[in-house]
């Protein structure tokens, strides 16, 4: 099958060459990086002081960074949009057994279908003609609004009842826990600091 990307004809061209990019949301990336950097960052020191081993500790630190990577590629996702269909990509940096993406031609969207998460939420998938499988429509990037307009342009379908998974408020609360969870950290790495050592 031919990629739904393709180089436009000239009859089209100037609508075809229009990409709009949605990237994920910042304050997701920041809030989840600054979360799993809180709750990574002391185990190394914890390890070190408690068992002394630096093998283990070397170790520990290296998965961990390991970690860091796969969520920043996580993170990465890209939502591209042209006159012919959608595409939801990766930086050619991140492994494609990590990340594939998909993409999917306008003319093969019969429908948005909506489905309740485990934990009460929706989610939305594209279906196709085929029905051989859905397709998630990508609810966390920045601009979810002109996206979902830009899907019933498209398409016709009404997009207006269509909400983001995770409205900006949690983010920031969490975002607010993670800092305070940095304050603590840090007041008890002063509290040892300035504490004399034991005799």
């Amino acid at each position: 099958m031919p990629s739904t990307f393709s180089q436009p004809s000239p009859s089209n061209a100037l609508v075809n060459d229009r990409r709009d990019v949605f990237p994920l949301s910042p304050l997701i990336k920041i809030t989840l990086v600054n979360l799993y950097l809180a709750l990574t960052v002391p185990l190394p020191i914890l390890a070190q002081l408690t068992q002394g081993n630096a093998l283990l500790t070397l170790l520990l630190t290296v998965g961990l960074m390991g970690g860091l990577v796969a969520l920043v590629a996580a993170l990465a996702e890209q939502v591209v949009l042209n006159g012919e269909g959608i595409a939801v990509r990766y930086p050619r940096w991140v492994p494609k057994f990590f990340r594939s993406g998909w993409q999917l031609s306008w003319a093969d969207v019969t429908a948005l279908k909506c489905r309740t998460t485990g934990q009460g939420g929706l989610v939305y998938y594209f279906l196709t003609e085929s029905k051989d499988r859905a397709y998630l429509l990508p609810m966390r990037v920045a601009g979810f609004n002109r996206l979902t307009q830009l899907v019933s342009d498209h398409t016709g379908i009404d997009t207006q009842d269509v909400r983001p998974l995770s409205q900006p408020w949690m983010y920031l609360l969490l975002l607010l826990f993670t800092f305070l969870l940095w304050g603590s950290q840090l007041a008890i790495v002063l509290l040892l600091w300035s504490s004399p050592p034991l005799a």
